[in-house]
């Protein structure tokens, strides 16, 4: 069966918008425990993810979802709920919902301008610049790059890294530490861009590090990082990581079958359940060519178990091993590219050039290694969020931690917390310090409003 896509021109598509426009309506009354947010929409490439991107961002729990988008309309009813389990009553989250998901949402940007390199791309956005890496990971590495960035008067604004199998990928939010403005002066790019390579080749012993692209346009910066990760075929294994980096407790199972008599291609996903779990798996589907035409989601206490019923953008289903084999791999390098154990260092400070490059410079001097991290800033606040480990990956020492606290905690707020794995724990608990309890796991969204 060939029922792709059909081509879809612009202008009719905004055409098709302005004569039936979205619907959204928020609902508290319908359900006991949680807040019922349905679209009924046009349908278009795309708009699934843009959705769960909109919920997600706004660090919301998405408890259940139905998903129909057969013919050319789109609807969905979610199940949401906030980080304590609470309905959404806040009067501006309701209305940012409705005005996001509603006809004047999704506004598209303009072109960025970008210098494309092997394993670094540049490219501005607003008032910073942006650098993405991607390479091998080992100990230190964000500490070096800091710190070179650092020596070139640039100051990071902000930052998001994910570790996965050995590789790492990141995105740096950037400007000059003088002006304030973005750095796009060609000699200084092309400096500070063949410094940033040479820390990237200090490490590189095979090839792979070429397989590498660049976004030439605005891209959600959690989407980047899964397209990075995604093009440096992360997927496949053979790097850095061991079994021991992602326990059986949480290793997803992933089936795909084929429903023959609708001519879909079944993708069933049982795991723990995590933030942002849905958004994860919907973002690799897409960026793979796969169309979600109807998807069943629902969460039992830590668990939870998603339904996608797919075809190919050509209208193909899976119908070889190989393919269905690929999809799995890539589902499954999705969902542990966001799992971090172990601790979580939260660290506030108020901002000045060169932070970043200090915090990461004793945290590689305590043996400390960064497998996912998160740095933005707040009005004059900079806040950081590290996961980390030995760097031989074993837990981290209790005396490292307080050496650790009595060699910045007097500069600086710390937090530590011990992530627990996430089939021990039914809700995220809370942490001590009241709003640190969001940064632990949402700090891309929180990036996302900083950058808007």
């Amino acid at each position: 069966m060939a029922t792709g896509w059909p081509y879809f021109d612009p202008e009719y598509e905004n055409l098709s918008i302005r004569i039936n426009p979205p619907r959204v309506s928020v609902d508290n009354s319908s359900c006991s425990d949680c807040t019922l947010v349905q679209v009924d929409s046009v349908n278009k490439p795309g708009i699934l993810l843009e959705v769960v991107q909109i919920l997600t961002d706004l660090d919301l729990t998405i408890t259940k979802a139905y998903i129909a988008s057969d013919g050319g309309w789109f609807m969905d009813v979610f199940h949401v709920t906030d980080q304590q389990g609470n309905k959404i009553t806040d009067n501006k989250t309701i209305d940012y919902i409705e005005k996001a998901l509603g006809p004047n949402g999704h506004k598209k940007g303009g072109p960025k301008t970008t210098w494309p390199g092997q394993k670094v791309g540049v490219h501005c956005v607003g008032d910073y610049t942006a650098i993405e890496l991607i390479g091998r990971d080992r100990p230190g590495l964000l500490s070096e790059i800091s710190a070179v960035l650092t020596s070139l008067h640039i100051n990071v604004v902000a930052a998001e890294m994910w570790t996965h199998n050995g590789r790492v990928a990141c995105v740096v939010y950037v400007n000059d530490d003088t002006t304030s403005r973005p750095v796009d002066d060609p000699t200084r790019l092309a400096a500070m861009e063949e410094q940033l390579k040479n820390i990237l080749r200090a490490c590189e012993d095979d090839e792979k590090a070429a397989s590498t692209s660049f976004s030439f346009g605005v891209t959600h910066i959690d989407r980047r990082l899964h397209q990075m990760l995604f093009a440096d075929r992360d997927y496949e294994g053979g790097g850095l990581a061991v079994e021991g980096d992602y326990p059986p407790s949480f290793r997803p199972k992933i089936t795909i079958e084929r429903c023959v008599e609708k001519g879909y291609s079944v993708v069933s996903v049982k795991c723990n359940d995590r933030p942002k779990l849905m958004f994860d798996i919907v973002c690799t589907l897409t960026d793979m060519q796969y169309v979600v035409f109807h998807a069943n989601i629902s969460s039992d206490g830590p668990h939870a178990s998603q339904e996608y019923y797919i075809r190919h953008v050509d209208g193909c289903t899976l119908d070889t091993e190989g393919e269905m084999e690929r999809v799995i791999k890539c589902l499954e390098a999705a969902i542990r590219r966001r799992v971090s154990e172990g601790l979580s260092l939260e660290l506030c400070a108020k901002d000045r050039v060169g932070l970043l490059s200090e915090v990461t410079r004793v945290l590689r001097e305590n043996g400390l290694s960064v497998t996912r991290a998160g740095v933005t800033t707040v009005g004059e606040q900079a806040m950081n969020v590290f996961y980390v480990r030995d760097a031989s990956g074993n837990p981290v020492d209790v005396k490292t931690i307080e050496g650790l606290r009595k060699e910045i905690g007097h500069r600086m707020m710390v937090n530590v917390k011990k992530v627990l794995p996430i089939s021990a724990k039914v809700q995220q608990p809370e942490a001590r310090g009241g709003s640190w309890a969001k940064t632990s796991f949402f700090f891309g969204s929180l990036l996302e409003k900083f950058l808007a």
